[in-house]
C-alpha cells in the first residue's frame, strides 16, 4: 500500500469554502492502492486569537513565562492554542464525509505525536503509527492536527509557530509515506523572492541541504525544522499550491536528495532577511577564552549568533568583535553582556539594527570556484557595502544597510544567471 501525506495550512484552511476545495484536492487524490493522511494547521489567524486570550487570561503570569507546576503558564497555553487545529481536523473530517469520503479526525493524543516536556516549543520524540496506518490503510482518511503532540504525562503540548509543517513531515516518516505534499499559498519555491524579482522562477527541484539553508536564512516558504527533519529522515517533500483546482497543472517543487537532480545550478537562489542586528564590541580584552566567554553568555540567554568577525582595535592589547543576531534578540543580547562587562573586559558595545543578510545558496558551489568573486563584483557594481560575510560548504551570506536589500537581491539574482528567460 502506497501512503500520502498532505498538509494545508492556515491560509489554505482559512474559510469553509476553502476547506471544501481542500477535500476536493485530498479526493482528487485517493485512488486504489494509495491511503492518505492529511496534516492541517488552524484557521487563518485563529492561533493568533487563541493566543492573544490565553495571555489576557494569564496577566503577568505570561509575562513571567513560568513553564511548570501549579501556577505555571506554557502548560495551559498549549492546552488553548493546540484548540485551532482541533477545530480543522474536524470541519474538514465532515466537509470530506460530504462528499462521500469516508474520514476521521485524530487528535496529537490520538495517533499519538509524543514530545518532550518543552510546552510552547516542544520537540518530536515519536510517532507509533501502526493505529493510524492500520485506519487509512482500510480506506479511511484520517486528519490529522499539525503543531500539536501530546508529552509523557499525557498532557497537550505545541510545537511552536510553524510546526504544522513538521508534524507532516514527521507523520510521513512514521508512515513510511513515498511523499509528503505541502499545499500553501505559492505554488513552489522561487529563486528569490518574486515580489523582489519579477523574473524569479519556479524551481522544478531543490536538494534538501539548499532547501534548509534557504529556510534558515529568510525563505518562509518551509519552517526549518520541518526541512531538518525531512533531510534526516530522507522524506521526499513537494511544495504545491492549495489554490489550484483538481485537474489542473500543480507541479510545485520538490525537494529531494541532491542525486536525484541532474542538472545542479552552481546557485539555485538567494534568500534575504531583514530580522538581522549587528552587534560591536569595542576595545575587548585580547586573551584566550574572551570568545568563549562571550559566546557563552549570549548562548545561556538563549542569543543565537550568525556572523562573527573579529580584528584587531586601536587600543594595544585589544580586539573588536562583531556578531549578528536576530534584531528580536539584539536588546537581549546587550543587556547579558553588559552584566558581564567587568568578566569579560571590553569599552563599549554597539548596536546597529539597520542592516539585512543577504545569501547566495547552491549545492554546486562544491565544485566550483569563483562563486565569491562573483557575489562581491555584483554587489560593488551597485556600490553596495559589505559589512561581514560567513560562509558553509553551500552558501555565502553577506551583511549590508537594509536600505540596499533589494537592489542586492536583484544584482545577485542576476549576476548567477537565475533570471527567467
Amino acid at each position: 500500500m502506497e501512503r500520502l501525506v498532505m498538509k494545508f495550512g492556515g491560509t489554505s484552511m482559512g474559510a469553509v469554502d476553502r476547506i471544501q476545495r481542500v477535500a476536493r484536492i485530498v479526493a482528487a487524490e485517493r485512488r486504489p492502492g494509495r491511503a492518505i493522511a492529511v496534516v492541517v494547521s488552524a484557521m487563518s489567524g485563529e492561533t493568533d486569537r487563541l493566543v492573544g486570550l490565553a495571555r489576557g487570561a494569564a496577566g503577568d503570569l505570561a509575562e513571567r513565562g513560568e513553564r511548570a507546576g501549579p501556577q505555571g503558564f506554557w502548560d495551559e497555553y498549549d492546552v488553548v492554542v493546540a484548540a485551532g487545529e482541533q477545530v480543522s481536523t474536524g470541519l474538514l473530517a465532515l466537509a470530506l464525509r460530504a462528499q462521500g469520503i469516508p474520514a476521521r479526525s485524530w487528535q496529537g493524543w490520538q495517533v499519538p505525536v509524543r514530545t518532550d516536556e518543552a510546552h510552547g516549543v516542544a520537540r518530536i520524540d515519536d510517532i507509533p503509527a501502526e493505529a493510524l496506518a492500520t485506519a487509512i490503510d482500510g480506506g479511511e482518511v484520517a486528519v490529522i492536527p499539525g503543531f500539536q503532540g501530546v508529552d509523557a504525562d499525557g498532557r497537550v503540548s505545541t510545537l511552536g509557530r510553524g510546526g504544522s509543517d513538521t508534524s507532516a513531515v514527521a507523520v510521513a516518516a512514521a508512515l513510511k509515506a513515498v511523499r509528503c505534499d505541502i499545499y500553501t499559498d505559492v505554488d513552489g519555491i522561487y529563486t528569490t523572492d518574486p515580489r523582489i524579482v519579477q523574473r524569479a522562477r519556479r524551481m522544478e527541484r531543490i536538494s534538501y541541504e539548499e532547501m534548509l539553508e534557504m529556510a534558515s536564512l529568510g525563505a518562509k516558504v518551509l519552517q526549518t525544522r520541518s526541512v531538518e527533519l525531512a533531510m534526516a529522515q530522507r522524506v521526499p517533500t513537494r511544495v504545491l499550491s492549495s489554490f489550484v483546482e483538481p485537474g489542473e497543472p500543480n507541479p510545485g517543487t520538490m525537494v529531494c536528495d541532491e542525486d536525484e537532480i541532474v542538472e545542479k545550478q552552481i546557485v539555485s537562489g538567494i534568500a534575504y532577511s531583514r530580522d538581522e542586528a549587528k552587534i560591536s564590541l569595542v576595545g575587548v580584552a585580547d586573551t584566550p577564552g574572551v570568545a568563549a566567554e562571550i559566546f557563552g553568555r549570549l548562548a545561556e540567554a538563549g542569543v543565537n549568533v550568525d556572523m562573527i568577525v573579529q580584528s584587531h582595535a586601536r587600543t594595544p592589547g585589544a580586539q573588536n568583535i562583531v556578531f549578528t543576531c536576530s534584531d528580536r534578540d539584539a536588546v537581549r543580547a546587550v543587556e547579558t553582556l553588559e552584566g558581564a562587562r567587568d568578566r569579560i573586559g571590553f569599552e563599549t558595545a554597539q548596536v546597529r539594527r539597520d542592516v539585512a543578510k543577504v545569501s547566495a545558496i547552491g549545492v554546486g558551489m562544491r565544485s566550483h570556484v569563483g562563486v565569491a568573486r562573483t557575489m562581491f563584483q555584483a554587489l560593488a557594481s551597485k556600490s553596495i557595502n559589505i559589512e561581514a560575510i560567513s560562509t558553509s560548504e553551500i552558501k555565502i551570506s553577506v551583511l549590508i544597510d537594509a536600505s540596499y536589500t533589494e537592489l542586492a537581491v536583484r544584482a545577485l539574482h542576476s549576476a548567477f544567471g537565475l533570471d527567467a528567460v
